[in-house]
């Protein structure tokens, strides 16, 4: 009998979420980054009979979660496996032109770090995997073992902000020229070692900062978010919302500085007498600074700790 996919996930700041996205009943949406099913339920649960819901997951294993869980609505939510910088596209094949509000949870799930095989995580020994999409043919064997040391450096010192990727880097290519690294296990011994020993000591996992820097290689994470974020604004109808959750700065930076220039508008030069741009601000912030999660969240959910909502309002 197939084991039955759970998706033992705590949907993160999902009380800001609902009110960032001030849902209306007969409105469409799009939760960008569905996972089990979670934010999806409740955005579901305040819509009314005329109210859509389009949940969008490139990982199967949550679109069939999800399916489970937003099974009560019937009809009124659609489940579209894709990546959710996709959604212009996911959208006109459905046909809908505007929607009223968008949200996107970015990273990894509880399910894929808590599923050892999936291979995401640093605590548990299995397969070199890391993909939220096994239709990828990229995965985290594949940069371990066939990227030159100089693309590793600057992979985990630039998406993992390790200050020791250079030393990761040559001892994880020192250790491949001997035999194929096949495992998580492996590789987080090949990062130990490569670390001074007052840097393993308290603090984070040793191999926290690198294991990010591969998934987000893998995934594309990093580079998927601008176009992302210009699409949902395209078709966010006036007042529509945009609410976006990032758990690391490099995630927080780019949907930041995203918005900021959707809502700048002219691009002149300040010594320009008048604008030849012509361009017009498309949003308004709504969250001048990120929204975080309560004291009770954190209790609740330490995993929430790094979380941040940035919300963002078409106009």
């Amino acid at each position: 009998m197939e084991k039955e996919i759970v998706f033992n996930h705590r949907s993160v700041l999902l009380d800001e979420c609902i009110e960032g996205l001030s849902i209306k009943p007969n409105g469409i949406y799009v939760d960008g980054t569905a996972g089990g099913g979670g934010h999806s339920f409740h955005i579901a649960s305040a819509l009314g009979d005329g109210g859509r819901l389009i949940a969008i997951d490139r990982d199967a294993a949550a679109i069939e979660a999800a399916g489970r869980r937003l099974a009560p609505f019937g009809d009124k939510v659609t489940l579209v496996r894709s990546n959710f910088s996709e959604v212009g596209e996911v959208c006109a094949e459905l046909g809908i032109k505007k929607i009223d509000g968008i949200l996107m949870d970015l990273g990894v799930s509880s399910y894929q770090l808590d599923t050892p095989e999936r291979g995401f995580s640093y605590n548990a020994d299995s397969p070199l995997d890391m993909r939220m999409d096994n239709r990828n043919p990229l995965d985290a064997s594949v940069v371990v073992n066939t990227y030159s040391e100089e693309k590793l450096r600057e992979i985990i010192y630039g998406y993992g902000e390790e200050k020791f990727g250079g030393k990761i880097a040559a001892e994880i290519v020192r250790a491949r020229s001997a035999k194929p690294i096949e495992s998580t296990g492996e590789l987080v011994d090949i990062i130990k070692r490569a670390m001074p020993a007052a840097a393993k000591q308290g603090g984070h996992h040793p191999a926290k900062r690198t294991f990010q820097a591969i998934r987000i290689e893998v995934n594309g994470e990093l580079d998927a978010i601008t176009p992302a974020i210009k699409s949902a604004v395209n078709l966010l109808s006036e007042g529509g919302r945009i609410a976006i959750i990032t758990f690391h700065s490099l995630e927080d930076r780019i949907v930041k500085q995203s918005y900021a220039s959707l809502a700048q508008g002219c691009t002149c030069p300040r010594s320009f007498p008048v604008c030849v741009c012509g361009n017009k601000p498309k949003v308004k912030i709504i969250t001048r600074k990120p929204v975080l999660p309560s004291e009770t969240e954190l209790e609740e959910n330490p995993r929430s700790r790094s979380a941040k909502l940035r919300v963002a309002e078409k106009i």
